[in-house]
């Protein structure tokens, strides 16, 4: 298994390369087979006429790609996480009422 770095939003993440490839009638044959290695060797790549594919992966994988076990469980929480926690800010508005526009 190959891991590259893929940027994603601004997110860098680990892309896993497959490391076995199934053609779609024997990954069905043989369907616990690929489950088994997905689980135990890593992704399993599954095409369709060499083409069209699809990766099967753990569910450990999937939650690492996905980041769901780095989100926080409520909006707490994710404000408590924030790296701007204990920063202090200036909220002062300028008291006066009215500003001038350039018409």
């Amino acid at each position: 298994m190959v891991k590259r770095a893929n940027e994603v939003g601004g997110v860098r993440r680990a892309k896993i390369e497959p490391k076995t490839r199934w053609q779609l009638q024997t990954a069905k044959a043989r369907f616990s087979e690929v489950f088994r290695r997905a689980r135990t060797e890593g992704p399993q790549l599954i095409t369709r006429q060499g083409k069209e594919g699809v990766v099967m992966i753990s569910d450990d994988q999937y939650n690492e790609l996905v980041g769901t076990s780095h989100q926080p469980a409520s909006l707490l929480e994710f404000f408590r996480a924030s790296p701007l926690v204990g920063l202090e800010l200036d909220f002062k508005r300028d008291k006066e009422q009215s500003r001038e526009i350039a018409l």
